[in-house]
């Protein structure tokens, strides 16, 4: 079964982030709020449509919009992802 992983997040938020002001997303970032990353919700909507083209599941904008750690989005996209199995 695929898996998202950190890193994994970590490139897709460093993709779509759009704006230089959004922090590296470096180091244990798990449990940081996004908006304290600088990932706002359309980064963060950016993030899902790239998470459905590459890991084929659809996570709602406004699921994503309520993820409020790069955590609690790793654990939806793996549910959705356990789902499919």
């Amino acid at each position: 079964m695929p898996k998202m992983t950190l890193n994994d997040l970590r490139r897709i938020l460093t993709t779509c982030a759009g704006e230089v002001d959004a922090a590296d997303p470096a180091g244990d970032i798990l449990d940081t709020p996004f908006e304290d990353l600088g990932y706002d919700s359309l980064a963060r909507m950016e993030s899902a449509a790239v998470i459905e083209r590459e890991y084929g599941v659809t996570v709602a904008d406004e699921r994503i919009a309520e993820a409020p750690t790069p955590r609690a989005l790793l654990d939806m996209v793996n549910s959705a992802l356990a789902a499919t199995a």
